[in-house]
């Protein structure tokens, strides 16, 4: 084999290896591009993957804060009803309160009212001995009407008549005032209690109309404002 023949092998093996080299080169650069494509798409669907949960969070958000806006504002307007409602009973009971003192002017009316009401705590106290507490300026209608009021009791009990003592050193607040509108009042009534002071029956007509109020609160939400607010 001439130097001729030698030179054209080694040429075809050059081409032959060259040619495998790019072949290989290409597949490589093939898998590659496939390798970096499919990546791409799984980086990009991840994004849009996390995208889309960040959208949903903030949207679950806004809806949160919406009902927590809905629920404040619903709150907000209930106590509004309830407020103008409690304003509403607060001066029927006001205007109830003046309508008491109206008995203060009727002197007959108003005796019996309170024989009526010593009865009432002689019976719940039932002491023998009880010590009886009035506005200053009732005390001569008290007076009055003592003797009676504890005969009426006696009958009803069917006992003896009970000593009943009267506090001529602590009255009751007097009764309300335009010019003293804020201190603390009375509008009527006594306080009855036991020597010893541990049993007390409050029967002044304040103190009956808190009870009434409180007995017929239900009832008078009704009559008002028909179904109550929840």
């Amino acid at each position: 084999m001439n130097d001729a023949d030698v030179s054209r092998q080694i040429q075809q093996m050059v081409r032959f290896i060259r040619q495998e080299a790019e072949e290989k080169a290409n597949e490589i650069s093939v898998s590659a591009e496939e390798e970096f494509n499919i990546e791409k798409l799984q980086l990009v669907e991840a994004e849009k993957k996390k995208i889309r949960q960040e959208y949903e969070r903030k949207e679950r958000q806004v809806e949160i804060r919406k009902k927590i806006e809905y629920s404040m504002q619903l709150n907000a307007s209930r106590i509004k009803v309830l407020q103008a409602q409690d304003d509403v009973i607060g001066s029927m009971k006001e205007a109830a309160s003046k309508e008491l003192l109206t008995s203060n002017h009727h002197d007959h009316v108003y005796k019996n009212l309170l024989k009526d009401l010593i009865v009432q705590c002689l019976l719940r106290l039932k002491e023998p001995s009880v010590l009886l507490r009035c506005r200053k300026e009732d005390l001569h209608f008290v007076e009055h009407v003592l003797d009676s009021a504890a005969q009426e009791y006696a009958d009803k009990a069917n006992i003896d008549p009970p000593e009943i003592i009267v506090d001529n050193q602590v009255y009751l607040p007097p009764g309300p005032s335009h010019h003293n509108a804020h201190d603390i009042s009375c509008s009527g009534g006594v306080v009855l209690a036991s020597r010893d002071g541990k049993i007390v029956c409050e029967n002044t007509l304040d103190a009956r109309l808190d009870v009434v109020f409180r007995k017929k609160l239900p009832e008078i939400r009704k009559q008002l404002f028909g179904q109550v607010v929840a």
